[in-house]
């Protein structure tokens, strides 16, 4: 082949690649900057900074405290939430719906088609009636079921009154817990330690008792524990040994439940601004950096674990039982 021959036809082939690199790479481009845009639109959060961070103010709350008179005022997903109907025609009894964890599922749930009852004491009255407002502005049935766990007789009625009000039960959030720190177990009395167990405890124990009838397969139940669990503090002595039992329980009823269909799974946060904080879960001294240890740099808010409710709900999560899902913030836990 001639020079002449060569150099023309290396310009051939070179045009035909710079073609197939135009034809094949313009798509590519195009889509990437389509996906750019929708990323743009959507936009990325960093997290580090995408709520308060320590230093808080001091503020304290007689016990159980409301969420509506945190400064800042702690985010359920009210305005941030957006569902996509993965729990429509599911019912669902939530304790300590008012505030923190609960309220968030709450939200969630309605939000992504469940009729919800919400269990709270008569004192958070103020926090339960935005809950219920908020499950009803989407179309939902919303059920207010007040009262004091820490009796067996009123956990059996809170069960009836939420099968009979919701026509029907398949998802139970044990979500109420009782957070006080103490420096030193002898500052801890028989009473008080009763409490925190009669209400950590013996009132799963009996709501999930009262609801077992009323499950059917595919239905779940889901606890949530804490980070105490594994790693607790030192002024939280009987609050650490709830959580610790929280998960325990977990694990134990899934393995009995599971050949009847029913899933039990468990969400374990780590600092987490609830009311629990405000109300004597922490001392003033640690509220002030609440959350300021982790490697984010602050605490949660409730609605960061509000889709973690959601997927271990869902039916697409059929194979996930016996399993504590975290939330801490990168501390590892649980």
């Amino acid at each position: 082949m001639s020079e002449e021959n060569q150099i023309t036809r290396r310009k051939v082939i070179a045009g035909l690649g710079a073609g197939l690199t135009t034809g094949v790479a313009s798509p590519v481009f195009a889509a990437a900057g389509t996906m750019q845009e929708d990323v743009t639109t959507q936009g990325l959060e960093d997290p580090t900074t995408k709520y308060p961070r320590p230093p808080f103010k001091g503020q304290s709350q007689p016990w159980p405290g409301l969420a509506g008179q945190m400064d800042p005022k702690p985010d359920h997903g009210e305005k941030s939430y957006k569902g996509s109907g993965r729990l429509k025609g599911r019912k669902a009894l939530i304790t300590g719906g008012d505030s923190g964890m609960g309220r968030a599922a709450a939200i969630a749930y309605a939000r992504e088609g469940a009729d919800v009852a919400i269990n709270y004491l008569p004192a958070e009255e103020p926090d339960a009636r935005e809950v219920i407002a908020l499950i009803k502005a989407e179309g939902r049935k919303a059920i207010a079921l007040p009262g004091d766990i820490r009796e067996e007789a009123f956990c059996q009625k809170l069960v009836a009154d939420a099968v009979s009000g919701l026509g029907g039960l398949d998802i139970v959030v044990s979500n109420a817990g009782r957070q006080q720190a103490h420096q030193s177990i002898l500052d801890i009395s028989t009473e008080q330690f009763d409490w925190t167990m009669k209400t950590n405890i013996y009132a799963p124990f009996w709501i999930i008792k009262a609801a077992l009838p009323h499950l059917q397969p595919g239905s779940v139940i889901i606890g949530t524990t804490s980070e105490q669990a594994t790693d607790p503090s030192a002024d939280l002595y009987d609050y650490a040994q709830t959580k610790a039992a929280t998960t325990n329980y977990v694990r134990s009823l899934a393995k009995q439940l599971g050949p009847k269909g029913i899933r039990v799974n468990g969400v374990a946060p780590g600092p987490i601004w609830t009311p629990l904080q405000v109300s004597g879960g922490a001392t003033q001294e640690k509220l002030k950096s609440f959350g300021g240890q982790t490697p984010l740099g602050r605490p949660g808010q409730p609605v960061e674990l509000a889709s973690i409710y959601v997927q271990l709900a869902a039916d697409d999560a059929s194979f996930a039982t016996g399993q504590v899902y975290g939330a801490a913030g990168g501390s590892g836990h649980p």
